[in-house]
């Protein structure tokens, strides 16, 4: 058994049943998601739209492709006929966008907002004020070809438990005063490789592994 077979099967083995496992394999070789792929993993994350498509092409059709990185919209077009869950909406604009991509394939896109809960001034995403006016705008509701299912949330860099929790908690509680009103609200994705089960005791139900799972990357310079 290869060791990414290894790894899949105790990150698997921590994971409560409703929480979902998204293998981000972003930078890794296809002979590595085909190795996870035949351990069973169908779920698969990248950040860069030109390398995701590469491997959709590549690899089975049965897998279900995720956009975790940040969007661009102008490169939505490439994506649309076969992403299965966008990861990090965060501009109104760039729903627009998918909207109207996800119309020329007849398909109907399902997508993530993201929500700003990490101090740091590099993370993107709505405020909590802007996610409540978004989905309150009439503009949303001329999505057709769009379904805003859950919010994602990435945390602040830090080895700082205490703080994880509070960011954590934050978008929780959002997200459970939101869902109320909103019953397409099902996906709350929190947690990496690093902070994935603090994530899921706080109320993650979907987490993005990589390292993980495949080892660390090699980033070109």
């Amino acid at each position: 058994m290869s060791n990414i077979a290894q790894n899949l099967i105790y990150i698997n083995q921590q994971l409560p049943e409703e929480v979902t496992l998204v293998a981000v394999s972003k930078t890794k070789p296809i002979v590595d998601i085909q190795e996870a792929y035949n351990a069973g993993q169908r779920i698969f994350g990248e950040n860069k739209i030109q390398e995701m498509v590469e491997k959709y092409d590549a690899l089975p059709k049965d897998i279900k492709w995720h956009m975790i990185g940040h969007l661009q919209s102008n490169k939505v077009k490439y994506m649309a006929h076969f992403v299965d869950l966008i990861h990090g909406v965060d501009k109104l604009s760039t729903l627009k966008e998918i909207n109207k991509q996800a119309k020329k394939h007849n398909r109907v896109i399902d997508c993530l907002l993201q929500v700003k809960i990490a101090k740091e001034d590099t993370k993107f995403g709505f405020s909590h004020d802007e996610i409540i006016n978004t989905l309150n705008s009439d503009i949303i509701n001329t999505f057709e070809n769009v379904k805003i299912v859950g919010f994602m949330g990435m945390a602040t860099f830090t080895d700082n438990q205490q703080q994880l929790q509070e960011e954590f908690l934050s978008l929780k509680k959002l997200f459970t005063e939101l869902k109320v009103k909103n019953t397409s609200l099902k996906v709350l994705s929190m947690g990496m490789s690093g902070d994935f089960k603090l994530a899921i005791k706080n109320g993650s139900t979907m987490v993005r592994v990589g390292s993980s799972i495949f080892g660390h990357r090699n980033y070109n310079p």
